[in-house]
């Protein structure tokens, strides 16, 4: 494994440091994201904050708006609470070892044995979707992985593996790596794979078979009317403060309801609106835009109102007015900041 790792991988920068805050900056990043997407958001989360005291400083909104479009944003915030935990408890130290990194509250058990390996030598395997799939196909493994049986499974034989190396930290690389280019979900390269003869899917046929997942649950469908409210060309936005999706980011007032809405006026009876009708005007068609979260399907309209100068409107939901580039500083969701980017400034 180690000797197909030093012949095909990739020039990743993370690769070239022992240094832990950028190798633990790089694998939060990328728990949930591509290489190709996460590697521009790496570079300029080292630009701003090259240090782990550094990021432990910042102003939460100013990362948040950084994090903007890796999605999942609960880990942005422990990002900067766990920098802010090592800069103010051990003196902008990490520890050395897996279970002291364990100890830091937002690194779990796949975070702390990638820098316990990557920065510090421990033989300690490191198990994500990919090392999964991997041992899986290699070993005919049928259990289903999202079960905790099947986790410990794996853990146990990925931990087995990694006691027979001098090298932990290429062959934790290795293993990833091999699943990212060389053993992929779709379409794997079995004909030019080193495990071809001892891989026990490719010799029974069942590489689309292996791993087991069971079916993910199903998509919940949400229909959200975006108020746009304008006066001389200040726009209203709010904080959403429910413990929901983007929260602490900011968007329009907002009226949900339980199915699509085709025009303005079955919206007018909600409390939002009322105010905002009576003292300005709907103008132009609403702008439709659909983003797909891991569970959730949001199903936006966005209704244009412009209210005259000099009218004073109560704002709903804790909304206030922002000038475009105070807008632009703000933290957003892609789906409100792409609507800003194409539609307003």
């Amino acid at each position: 494994m180690i000797t197909w790792y030093n012949y095909h991988r990739r020039d990743l920068p993370w690769r070239h440091t022992r240094d832990p805050y950028p190798i633990w900056l790089s694998e939060v990043i990328l728990q949930q994201t591509r290489v190709a997407q996460g590697l521009p958001y790496y570079r300029r989360f080292l630009e701003t904050y090259p240090t782990v005291q550094e990021m432990a400083a910042a102003d939460e909104r100013e990362l948040l708006r950084l994090w903007q479009g890796l999605g999942y944003y609960s880990r942005a915030r422990n990002l900067h609470q766990t920098a802010k935990l090592v800069t103010e408890q051990f003196g902008g130290r990490f520890p050395q070892t897996y279970d002291g990194l364990l100890r830091l509250k937002g690194i779990g058990t796949y975070t702390a044995a990638a820098i316990a390996s990557f920065a510090f030598g421990e033989k300690v395997a490191v198990v994500d979707g990919n090392v999964y799939r991997v041992l899986a196909r290699i070993f005919g493994i049928t259990e289903d992985i999202t079960t905790t049986g099947a986790k410990k499974t794996f853990s146990t034989l990925a931990n087995q593996l990694i006691q027979t190396t001098d090298d932990p930290a290429s062959f934790n690389q290795a293993l990833m790596e091999f699943g990212a280019i060389q053993c992929t979900p779709v379409a794997p390269d079995c004909l030019l794979c080193p495990f071809q003869q001892r891989c026990v899917a490719f010799q029974t046929g069942r590489q689309q078979l292996l791993p087991v997942k069971s079916k993910k649950a199903p998509v919940r469908e949400r229909f959200f009317n975006y108020l746009v409210i304008e006066q001389q060309g200040r726009i209203a936005l709010k904080e959403r403060r429910k413990r929901d999706v983007w929260h602490q980011l900011y968007d329009f007032p907002l009226i949900e309801t339980d199915e699509p809405v085709e025009a303005f006026r079955y919206l007018m009876d909600h409390d939002t609106s009322k105010d905002i009708l009576r003292k300005g005007f709907f103008s132009g068609e609403a702008e439709e835009r659909t983003q797909l979260l891991s569970h959730q399907r949001i199903r936006a309209k966005f209704w244009r109102v412009t209210i005259p100068a000099g009218v004073e409107l109560a704002l709903p939901e804790e909304a206030k007015f922002f000038e475009p580039a105070e807008i632009e500083r703000l933290p957003k969701p892609m789906l409100i900041a792409d609507y800003c980017k194409s539609q307003l400034f």
